[in-house]
């Protein structure tokens, strides 16, 4: 099921042929060993599992996550020889089958 959730991105050439991708998603990122403060049961963990960068429909990066990661996570990929134009595709998926994916393009 794919997911509303907001993602946000930026690139920006960071010398040497090296382009700096950041990625926000809000996601709550659960570990599933807080409680909630009212019921003091057990929150369930809900955690993104899964990172992928495709550049210009090619793979550029994947990441396997896990619980040790803050709410609303900030990631950041350094892609090889992106240049302006390019298309920047991230997609993620998590725990309890949510998904998501922004694209964009490279404009430094």
């Amino acid at each position: 099921m794919a997911s509303k959730r907001e993602m946000k991105m930026r690139a920006r050439n960071i010398g040497n042929g090296i382009t700096e991708l950041m990625v926000l998603i809000k996601h709550p990122m659960e570990t599933g060993l807080r409680r909630d403060k009212v019921t003091l049961q057990l929150i369930p963990a809900h955690f993104i599992q899964k990172m992928i960068v495709d550049l210009n429909g090619k793979p550029a990066a994947d990441a396997d996550l896990s619980q040790a990661i803050s709410k609303n996570p900030i990631m950041g990929f350094g892609l090889k020889n992106a240049k302006n134009g390019d298309k920047v595709k991230v997609s993620w998926s998590d725990n309890k089958g949510e998904s998501g994916w922004e694209e964009t393009t490279i404009n430094m």
